[in-house]
């Protein structure tokens, strides 16, 4: 089922503000950061389309617009337990962003977080708030915050844009809160270009949290059935239920090998990949990769397994893994059958038996077709142009009726000798 977009058309330039989150920095990622990889791809888009971008976020990020530094360094987790220290860095970050936003040259704010400020009028800039959700509906917090609130919150607030990245997600907010557009994530392929002498090996890739709902247990499971060599890849996050999954793992993982501080260069595949992968062992860790490691893990990979048990609001493991020719193969869960093109682009599947069925069915997809896919429904560039589209729709009622106030303002004259002006807050 295809994405309900918005219409995109020619817009004249824009000066946006994207506050962005503090769990980690803004930038080519070193690990686990999927809302602060988007918040990159967004920026270089924009960028790229010659708007204005301005990315709030801690001093410790780079951004291909321009950085607007609030805090001294990212507070490093996204599991973090709450703290004075680190609520009063949030209240900084919050505070230094809305100072910019009323500086006068910005055109609407784009937020990804904190959407119980922006509600509450604790975050009231003076221009249209567009807020992209990046998590399912009942983890969203939307209902609890409205609970505390009771008739005190209004949803309908005019100046506030809520963005869905999936329509999936979107029907799961229908109950909670408007939600205008549906936007879904981008990267640029050419970011996931394969390597010259990148035939797949004999192996099945998984990546993502360790953490039940992604289903680590099953990849393990149809690697065994399969008879396939299997390379997990993942953070375990400061959750007591992550680390006790990961403890039930561990009696499959035969091999474990950290390579997280592992620099990446065009030597990566023979120095680390090839050593790993000549070895006997079937499942193998190798712990949490950063972005340029993750590239060549996937490039290789016969396929990247998805058997999420939970509703995935979008999946960029999804389309960063078609980016580089690798299909995917994937529980019919949340997003999954908007993304993937079954038997195309992978394979959406419906049980264990099934998933085991679909890798033997991997030679019967062309590896560029997924390229293709991503390259016409899921770049960079093309988010960054609905966005853009988006903010225009907003920007320009307000610049109209800046212009007809200030056009009456002209008009308007007292009495001679005095000529009188209303000043018009924009």
């Amino acid at each position: 089922m295809p994405f309900a977009q918005i219409n995109v058309g020619r817009a004249k330039p824009l000066r946006v503000l994207q506050v962005g989150t503090v769990n980690k920095p803004i930038g080519p990622r070193n690990g686990y950061s999927p809302i602060e990889t988007v918040i990159l791809n967004i920026d270089q888009g924009l960028h790229n389309l010659g708007h204005r971008s301005i990315v709030a976020c801690s001093a410790d990020s780079t951004v291909a617009g321009e950085h607007f530094p609030t805090i001294a360094r990212s507070l490093g987790d996204y599991c973090r337990d709450s703290s004075p220290e680190g609520d009063a860095q949030i209240d900084r970050h919050l505070e230094m962003a809305l100072e910019r936003a009323r500086a006068g040259d910005i055109d609407v704010i784009h937020m990804h977080q904190w959407f119980e400020r922006v509600y509450s009028g604790r975050f009231n800039p003076p221009v249209p708030i567009v807020m992209t959700l990046h998590v399912p509906g009942a983890d969203s917090g939307v209902a609890e915050f409205a609970s505390r609130l009771p008739g005190r919150i209004s949803w309908t607030h005019p100046r506030i844009h809520n963005v869905a990245i999936s329509d999936y997600q979107r029907r799961q907010y229908a109950d909670l809160i408007p939600v205008g557009a549906t936007i879904p994530h981008g990267v640029d392929v050419s970011d996931f270009l394969p390597p010259a002498n990148g035939l797949p090996q004999s192996y099945l890739f998984s990546i993502g949290r360790i953490t039940e709902v992604k289903g680590q247990d099953t990849a393990i499971e149809v690697a065994r059935r399969s008879g396939k060599r299997l390379i997990l890849a993942g953070c375990v996050q400061n959750k007591p239920e992550d680390s006790a999954f990961f403890d039930q793992l561990k009696s499959s993982i035969q091999l474990s090998v950290d390579l997280t501080a592992e620099p990446v260069g065009p030597d990566y595949f023979e120095r680390v990949m090839r050593p790993i992968l000549s070895t006997r062992h079937q499942i193998i860790y190798v712990g949490e990769l950063t972005a340029a490691a993750t590239k060549h893990w996937y490039h290789y990979a016969e396929a990247t397994l998805f058997p999420i048990r939970w509703g995935e609001p979008f999946g960029m493991v999804l389309i960063e893994s078609m980016a580089a020719g690798t299909p995917v193969i994937a529980f019919a869960e949340g997003a999954v059958p908007e993304i993937i093109r079954d038997g195309e682009t992978g394979f959406i599947v419906d049980s264990v038996d099934s998933m085991v069925r679909a890798v033997g069915r991997l030679a019967e997809l062309d590896r560029q077709a997924s390229r293709r896919h991503v390259a016409t429904t899921y770049s960079t560039l093309g988010m960054a142009e609905q966005y853009a589209a988006l903010y225009q729709r907003l920007v320009e009622p307000m610049e109209s009726a800046a212009t007809r106030a200030q056009l009456a303002d002209i008009l308007t004259i007292a009495p001679p000798p005095v000529i009188t002006r209303q000043r018009v807050a924009l």
